[in-house]
């Protein structure tokens, strides 16, 4: 008997450790679900925020819409499958996207979408309405999949809709369409946006109901003079096509941006007369305040200078009540971890729309300050040596946001009292170190609550935010961390080191689950470097730095001066026209201490990044060649002089001005250096970074006598994911390469 009970626990105890050493795969990763990762669809709060509605399946498999209450997430079906079953199909609509009129007696179904850019902004729309408990399609006389931004007026009569570039409203009850503008082609815009607004400014939907439906305001850009440029399709047919994009390059001028209101009775269209040049000055934000204001942003064409006007129908007045300048650059959007969403630029409305609140940094700092709509006067919210990071929403007393004084690398929710008078008040609390974001209630008593460390995916919370207790937790991933549990885990820590210059870096490290600080191991470097990107966050590493890990890899992200994280506005500043010089300069002298650690192997160092953090590989690879001896650059800025207007000029200033700043920055510059094994990978359908900078880069290698490898994915974009089996394809080349030459 002792002797069976040993060897059956010897078997147990064997498949236990055998079971702990598990190891990822890339086809685990990428090509199965085995740890694929839970997540919560996007939900609408309704009532004020005490329910909110979110799309799930029926037992059928078919989309309806379900409400909960917030209190106690009590669950009933607000809309059923069956009532969205459409009689042309006999088939309930699959919901890709939802909203709900003002007083939400109705509902507007978004589905059989289509891709425009990056997003799927064209589909068709359907109204579902409570009291007559009948379902139509709006548009139906367009082609299918071709309407974008449908929204009701607030007076539940019409819907608006942008069709081919122009808007129209359509009438509920007898289905009557009314067009207001009749211009509308590829070039000249009404309701929504070129490439470039898309891209940088996150501007899809450009149009608005006033609050008593009476006027409709919108934007029109004028895109004729906009250079085209061609990608090429090589593979879809026996010759190949052109696949044209509009895309102001640098040192182009953009797009000629106007805005107007129609009167939605006599369609009569007022242009507004905002000061200054339209071809030189972007339009990043409108929004009614009442009836009869609008607020309308202005930012000039090295974006250093913000306006912000009111505009009155009644009396066709535009009146400046805000200005905001800086040396470098003004922010619009402000990328960071805890953003919410990126995009609309909408100022957010306080004290009955007596004001709105603006971030600014003219103080040294990141901060929340309230501005009164008729006067322009300002008071600081958020007064302190610390950086605001994102703003969530605002209660009648209390603004929140995201914040975190102490650690850059961490978020955490904050709030403040609106009249300027009282202390900050952290709200998360110490259990939920990391990562956390928030989707804030419009009354202030419930949220959504998203947390992240570098051990955990992200989990989802129901809270009262009052003490911030959970009602329930909506999503656990409890499947994927079991998964995780079987794994042969990495070791994940934060460090800071001090370069030769006195610059303080904040950096992540991932060591294998075995890591012996005797030995030499070969170091892999994850860069990004610009403005729009953190890469040292307390957030979860993710599966593929897992599985680079349990091949051996110790992988480190750094954060140089440049990007967003929050250590004050001159470390983020301090990059304006040194794109390329300062934060790589960082990272390399950053790196150079990190090669003094006794384990590092200084023949095995290797560099990857994507995008800003390609062109940082290119860069890192070329001007300091005696400290990376692998790269791989992924759809890389070769010659910023390619890139777009607004993100670059943003950054650099203006080429006619600073051209030998852009050369500067610029990776090919410095290609005759190259010494160590550089990989680089581009998508001929990138209508971001477009593969022309491959191109140009190749030349100039070859100019050089500089060997180089290179992978080329016909069609793929930016992201390079499309088609069958592309992502498993692209990490097994990355993974492939570094094993190679890290022997």
């Amino acid at each position: 008997m002792k002797k069976i009970n040993w060897l059956l626990y010897f078997f147990l105890t064997v498949c236990t450790i055998a079971q702990a050493q598990e190891k990822l795969t890339l086809d685990a990763i990428y090509n199965s679900s085995e740890y694929r990762g839970d997540y919560q669809r996007p939900i609408s709060w309704i009532s004020g925020g005490d329910a909110f509605v979110t799309i799930e399946k029926n037992d059928e498999g078919e989309d309806q819409l379900i409400k909960y209450i917030s209190k106690n997430n009590k669950k009933e079906v607000f809309v059923a499958a069956e009532a969205l079953t459409s009689t042309e199909t006999s088939k309930a609509l699959p919901i890709e996207d939802f909203t709900l009129s003002e007083d939400e007696s109705k509902v507007l179904i978004f589905t059989n979408s289509s891709r425009v850019w990056r997003s799927n902004t064209k589909g068709d729309y359907w109204v579902y309405d409570f009291d007559t408990q009948k379902l139509q399609q709006i548009g139906k006389k367009f082609p299918s999949s071709s309407l974008m931004f449908a929204k009701f007026s607030n007076d539940n009569k019409y819907v608006a809709y942008v069709h081919d570039f122009n808007i129209y409203k359509e009438d509920f009850n007898t289905g009557e369409i009314t067009q207001f503008t009749t211009d509308g082609t590829k070039d000249i815009i009404n309701g929504t946006f070129d490439w470039v607004y898309e891209e940088e400014f996150g501007m899809r939907d450009g149009f608005s109901w006033s609050p008593d439906a009476k006027h409709i305001a919108f934007w029109q850009l004028d895109a004729s003079k906009i250079g085209t440029f061609y990608m090429i399709n090589n593979t879809d047919s026996i010759y190949s096509k052109p696949i044209p994009v509009q895309y102001p390059k640098v040192g182009q001028d953009p797009s000629s941006a106007k805005v107007a209101v129609v009167n939605t009775s006599s369609k009569k269209i007022d242009w507004i007369a905002i000061p200054g040049d339209p071809v030189q000055h972007y339009l990043p934000g409108m929004q009614w305040v009442d009836n009869d204001l609008l607020l309308i942003q202005q930012i000039n064409r090295k974006q250093n200078q913000l306006n912000i006007y009111t505009y009155r129908p009644s009396t066709n007045s535009v009146k400046k009540i805000y200005t905001e300048t800086e040396d470098t650059w003004v922010d619009i959007g402000y990328p960071d971890v805890s953003s919410n969403q990126w995009g609309g630029n909408t100022l957010l409305l306080t004290g009955n729309n007596t004001a709105f609140l603006r971030m600014t940094e003219t103080d040294g700092w990141r901060h929340v300050y309230k501005v009164d709509v008729k006067t322009g006067e300002k008071v600081v919210l958020t007064p302190g040596e610390y950086d605001v990071a994102s703003f969530y929403g605002v209660s009648k007393k209390e603004l929140f946001f995201s914040a975190s004084p102490d650690n850059p690398t961490q978020r955490y929710l904050y709030s403040v009292p609106l009249n300027g008078k009282g202390t900050l008040k952290r709200l998360t609390p110490e259990l939920y170190s990391g990562i956390n974001t928030y989707n804030i209630a419009p009354n202030g008593k419930y949220a959504i609550h998203n947390h992240t460390d570098i051990n955990t995916p992200r989990t989802t919370r129901l809270i009262s935010l009052l003490n911030h207790n959970t009602i329930i937790t909506l999503v656990s991933n409890e499947r994927l961390k079991q998964k995780l549990g079987n794994l042969e885990m990495p070791v994940t820590e934060f460090f800071t080191v001090t370069t030769s210059e006195g610059i303080e870096i904040d950096g992540r490290i991932t060591k294998p689950a075995n890591f012996d600080a005797s030995k030499k191991y070969p170091v892999v470097f994850n860069v990004y470097g610009e403005p729009w990107g953190q890469m040292a966050t307390d957030s979860w590493i993710g599966l593929y730095d897992m599985f680079l890990a349990q091949q051996g890899f110790v992988l480190i992200k750094m954060d140089n001066r440049g990007t967003p994280s929050l250590k004050g506005s001159n470390w983020r500043k301090s990059i304006y026209r040194k794109v390329g010089v300062v934060n790589t300069k960082d990272q390399a002298l950053a790196a150079k201490e990190v090669l003094k650690w006794n384990f590092v192997d200084t023949d095995r160092i290797s560099v990857w990044g994507w995008s800003g953090g390609g062109s940082m590989t290119l860069n890192l690879m070329f001007r300091y060649p005696e400290v990376y001896k692998t790269g791989i650059a992924v759809a890389a800025v070769a010659n910023q002089l390619f890139y777009d207007n607004v993100y670059q000029e943003r950054y650099m200033g203006l080429p006619q001005e600073n051209k030998e700043d852009f050369i500067e920055g610029s990776p090919v510059t410095y290609a005759k250096n190259l010494e160590g094994n550089l990989l680089v990978v581009h998508g001929t359908g990138d209508d971001n970074v477009h593969y022309q900078n491959t191109e140009y880069l190749i030349n100039e290698l070859i100019r050089q006598n500089k060997q180089f490898d290179l992978m080329v994915y016909p069609n793929r974009s930016h992201g390079i994911y499309e088609g069958q089996n592309t992502s498993r394809h692209l990490y097994t080349l990355i993974t492939n390469y570094l094993l190679e030459h890290n022997k």
